[in-house]
């Protein structure tokens, strides 16, 4: 009886340790997650997209605290094509003449290796017009690279060949280029050094192109940041993180 009493103890005080220290694990919780395809959460005026959309995708999984501080983890192959471009929205809808400030802050974190953009899309709101902020990216800003910006020129090395270099505009220095993906006109503006974090004049740079005559006094849109993916298999195909660390857009 003593020793079967005794093996009980010490059976219960090894599952107690055993219970704790399962318990003591850090556990960390979002707002909001999911890993469906085109999964949206709305919160403080803006929408957070996965928004899995191109060929040949692989997994990937969002989660938000609210519409500033969201990101993705994404296992990607490392295949031709845009996979995803997860995201958080604001949408303007004034016309650009009446905007008086039309201004917007990032701050993100960004892995190492794969393919990919951290990226600005500001939008006409009848999605003619699509304004690309190339931030931090894997590419080169003169175009050529594993990334390159959509262009209706290209060298004989297969990059794209910008329309205007080192234009200062809305408080940083871009490379710019001009196309159309058979849907909607692109502009894309490569900052000529990267970074992960800034605040941007975008009235400026709808202004800027206005200007050009490229587009006329149009009604500013969506205004998105996130990550647009070709490929992020991560080391040993493990994946990658992407962190919008804070984002906003202020309009008046």
């Amino acid at each position: 009886m003593k020793k079967s009493f005794l093996f009980v103890v010490l059976s219960l005080m090894f599952m107690g340790c055993e219970t704790s220290e399962v318990n003591n694990a850090p556990e960390v919780k979002a707002a909001w997650s999911s890993s469906d395809q085109y999964a949206s959460w709305s919160n403080g005026g803006y929408t957070v997209y996965n928004n899995i959309w191109g060929f040949g995708a692989g997994s990937q999984s969002i989660w938000a605290n609210n519409y500033s501080n969201w990101g993705i983890w994404a296992n990607h192959p490392n295949t031709a094509g845009i996979k995803s471009y997860p995201n958080s929205t604001k949408y303007v809808g004034k016309v650009l003449s009446t905007i008086n400030t039309l201004s917007t802050s990032f701050n993100a974190t960004t892995p190492s290796g794969g393919a990919w953009v951290s990226a600005y899309d500001l939008w006409d709101s009848n999605k003619a017009n699509e304004i690309m902020l190339w931030l931090n990216y894997t590419g080169n800003s003169d175009g050529s690279g594993n990334v390159k910006p959509i262009s209706y020129n290209y060298s004989s090395t297969g990059a794209s060949v910008p329309v205007y270099t080192n234009q200062n505009i809305g408080g940083h220095t871009w490379n710019v280029f001009r196309g159309n993906n058979g849907s909607n006109n692109v502009y894309s503006f490569l900052r000529t050094t990267k970074t992960n974090s800034g605040t941007i004049d975008a009235k400026a740079i709808y202004n800027w192109i206005k200007n050009k005559g490229w587009f006329g006094n149009v009604t500013v849109g969506d205004i998105q940041y996130g990550f647009e993916i070709s490929s992020c298999f991560g080391t040993n195909g493990n994946g990658a993180n992407f962190t919008c660390n804070s984002y906003s857009v202020t309009n008046n």
